[in-house]
């Protein structure tokens, strides 16, 4: 599938060319749970992950975690009645595991080989297919629980899983078809080198965003090695759109995660501070602020897609645009004095 708005790459070596924008569908994970952002109702998400499909996109990016299997069970409901060749591409994880008795409770970073193997029967249950097409490690196995969503981090038990015997788990669900191909999310430069001589790794998620560029090596290491990038959280979990102020942020309610995030409190000034100069450049290419943030990450060599949240079918409208914008060298000279400007985020401020 593809669109003229939404032209498609190689995902690294695995045989699948993706839509530069893929559907991310934490959004629509409904709340009761740690890092949910508030009520949805499932009938319009499932519109808007069609109205996302119609309009171009060829993949979901999803995980049990979200909506603790909620959400994977509303995209396989989205895709099933479509016909074989109009179907996503479909992307999950594994790897943080919650107790169903206490839903608010920080999920678990748990890789053990049984956990695995259960996951992923799980996933392809829920989702409702028999392969697969990408899974991937949400975090490092630490063992404990994840604290702070987007974070890394943490302490390590001794009862976290070595990364050589979990990609090595990774590596035989690809050989025995149970998925397609093998990724890795939220790690290091050091760890994938390590994932690397076990296995190849075929893509990899990591957060990435114009507010947020601290993962700007992982990025070049895939580059370097033929490894897909998706990135997630590109639009730094709305902020990027120019919907928020200090006003609305201080209104979020306190079943959305990013009431108490950093990025939504103490470094708002500074994150709306970089908003604002954004503004010329969508005025010059006839666009929103969306999706020049999102051209800017697409801009980066070896960045294959970037995931977009959507909760209503008019939100994808908002963003789809962005495949089609193309940055010049004067534009992101331009955003990176704003970036050095306002101080927000971290890492390097332009490709």
């Amino acid at each position: 599938m593809s669109s003229p708005l939404l032209p498609t790459r190689p995902l690294g070596g695995t045989g699948m060319n993706v839509s530069r924008l893929g559907f991310g569908s934490w959004a629509v994970s409904g709340s009761g749970w740690r890092f949910g952002w508030g009520p949805t109702d499932d009938t319009e998400s499932i519109a808007t992950i069609r109205h996302a499909i119609d309009s171009g996109v060829n993949w979901i990016d999803t995980a049990p975690a979200y909506g603790l299997g909620h959400a994977e069970e509303l995209v396989g409901k989205a895709v099933a009645a479509l016909p074989e060749a109009e179907r996503p591409y479909l992307f999950t994880k594994v790897g943080l595991v919650w107790d169903p008795r206490e839903p608010q409770a920080a999920p678990r970073r748990i890789m053990r080989p049984d956990s695995v193997r259960r996951e992923v029967e799980d996933s392809l249950r829920r989702l409702g297919v028999e392969r697969i097409d990408l899974y991937q490690v949400h975090w490092p196995d630490t063992g404990e629980s994840l604290e702070y969503v987007g974070e890394g981090g943490g302490a390590v038990s001794a009862n976290a899983t070595p990364l050589e015997e979990y990609w090595q788990v990774m590596a035989e669900l690809k050989a025995e078809g149970k998925v397609r191909a093998i990724g890795l999310s939220n790690h290091s430069p050091e760890q994938l080198a390590a994932a690397e001589r076990i296995a190849h790794v075929d893509a990899i998620q990591p957060p990435f965003s114009a507010l947020n560029r601290s993962a700007a090596a992982e990025v070049a290491w895939a580059h370097a090695h033929g490894t897909g990038v998706i990135a997630y959280s590109p639009l730094q979990s709305g902020l990027l759109t120019g919907a928020f102020s200090a006003e609305r942020a201080a209104s979020l309610p306190a079943d959305d995660w990013r009431a108490s995030h950093r990025d939504f409190t103490t470094g708002l000034a500074a994150g709306l501070q970089a908003v604002d100069a954004l503004r010329p450049v969508a005025e010059r290419h006839g666009a929103n602020l969306a999706e020049v943030a999102l051209a800017w990450v697409l801009a980066w060599p070896g960045v294959t897609g970037a995931i977009v949240g959507a909760r209503r079918p008019g939100q994808v409208d908002g963003w789809i645009g962005a495949g089609s914008v193309r940055l010049t060298a004067a534009d992101l000279a331009e955003i990176a004095a704003a970036l050095t400007a306002s101080g927000a985020g971290t890492g390097p401020v332009r490709p």
